[in-house]
């Protein structure tokens, strides 16, 4: 075997190699970034005027501290909930107690996307609000509360951990 075609061969497989690893990166660099952007289900509509798009940045103003505001209540009362859960000997009333203030959590959490969802679809045209539906029914389709969840994920894993630390049974 000639060594100048075997490095030829090696080298050739080496530049495939690095196009195809980086056009995955781009790639995935690209996907990372949209899903960043998206904050709610109207982002998921590509034609909203800019008056829209300034509504809709009021309305998240207010919705998204909010929102976050109950999600914290909730991640405090299910860490409070593990504690009482393996605590000796189990105290069902608290347990019970704890347990009844999550669910009000939730309630309220999807009162307030109920209502947020009012709102919006209160500046939309008649075809947005048709493709506006569409999104609703397949993220609650889903069993959750769409994309308005992204931010759960990162705070949920810190919580779950520290969970984890304090009497957790291994």
């Amino acid at each position: 075997m000639d060594l100048t075609a075997f490095v030829y061969g090696f080298l050739t497989a080496l530049v495939f190699v690095f196009i195809l690893l980086s056009a995955v990166y781009v790639y995935l660099k690209r996907l990372r970034v949209n899903k960043a952007d998206m904050k709610g289900y109207l982002d998921l509509l590509p034609d909203l005027s800019e008056p829209q798009k300034a509504q809709l940045q009021e309305i998240r103003r207010v919705f998204l501290p909010k929102v976050e505001g109950i999600r914290q209540d909730m991640r405090r009362n299910r860490a409070e909930l593990a504690e009482l859960l393996f605590d000796e000997p189990a105290e069902r009333d608290k347990i019970y107690a704890v347990s009844g203030e999550i669910l009000g959590h939730q309630a309220a959490l999807e009162h307030e996307v109920i209502e947020h969802i009012l709102e919006e679809k209160e500046f939309l045209t008649a075809s947005q609000k048709r493709k506006f539906y569409e999104i609703i029914v397949e993220q609650f389709s889903t069993g959750g509360l769409g994309v308005h969840d992204v931010k759960t994920d990162k705070n949920s894993d810190a919580a779950s951990k520290k969970i984890r630390g304090k009497g957790a049974i291994s």
